[in-house]
């Protein structure tokens, strides 16, 4: 007995219920690993909270020094990390005078919006000088946003991340842990350099331990602390 073969409609709905489950699939797949993130700390999380004169607004956290300069940074979380879990060092960077800018990203991942920098500084024009940094993954698309639009920032700052694009590493700053060797291994210019004997990848925030990471053999607090002291340095020395 001859079968009928299918018809194009039928081929189609066919085609059609398998793409939309392959879509289905991977979408579920996406959500699944991005809702899979590093929780900040409650040390971090008690910055926020007791403190009235930090202000979030729209998709920023922002930290106003008690007295201002005209300079300002905005910062890009790492991959996979609640933005809350780096308000204990940009807490310590706002006492140097320098107001800063908390991006949380979509989806916890900086790639998704590298550009979110430029609506910050068309939105607060009272600050001259403006600087981006970032961490891991964020101080990788901070390095893109500096690349493609070195007319905007005076300067970039990175931590545990390496110069990603063209941009000049005399107007860099670049901060990594001893025990981040993959850091390491990735930096190929000289000047600004600062590494922090003990540091690992995951202490400029406080988000807990972090897979594939080496165990830090100075505490957060030290980590973060020498973080503060080179980029008030850095910035220091490009005010001379």
């Amino acid at each position: 007995m001859n079968k009928t073969p299918m018809s194009r409609r039928k081929k189609w709905l066919v085609a059609s219920g398998i793409l939309v489950l392959i879509l289905a699939i991977l979408m579920g797949a996406f959500f699944w690993y991005v809702s899979d993130y590093y929780r900040a700390e409650d040390v971090a999380l008690e910055v926020l909270a007791q403190d009235s004169t930090i202000g979030v607004q729209d998709n920023l956290t922002i930290l106003s020094p008690s007295y201002p300069t005209d300079t300002a940074m905005i910062f890009y979380p790492g991959a996979k990390v609640e933005a809350e879990a780096y308000l204990p060092l940009l807490d310590q960077i706002r006492q140097t005078g320098v107001t800063c800018f908390l991006v949380h990203m979509p989806f916890h991942m900086a790639i998704f919006d590298a550009n979110a920098a430029e609506e910050v500084i068309a939105q607060f024009p009272e600050y001259q000088h403006w600087y981006i940094a970032g961490h891991s993954m964020g101080g990788g698309m901070a390095s893109k946003f500096a690349s493609e639009h070195p007319e905007l920032v005076d300067g970039l700052i990175l931590m545990g991340a390496y110069i990603y694009g063209d941009y000049p590493d005399e107007d860099t700053l670049t901060i990594y842990g001893s025990l981040n060797q993959s850091v390491e291994d990735k930096i190929d210019y000289t000047e600004n350099i600062v590494e922090i004997e003990g540091g690992n990848h995951a202490q400029f925030g406080n988000y807990g331990p972090q897979k594939g990471d080496l165990p830090a053999t100075i505490s957060a607090e030290e980590q973060q602390a020498q973080t503060v002291e080179a980029i008030e340095a850095f910035l220091a020395q490009r005010d001379n």
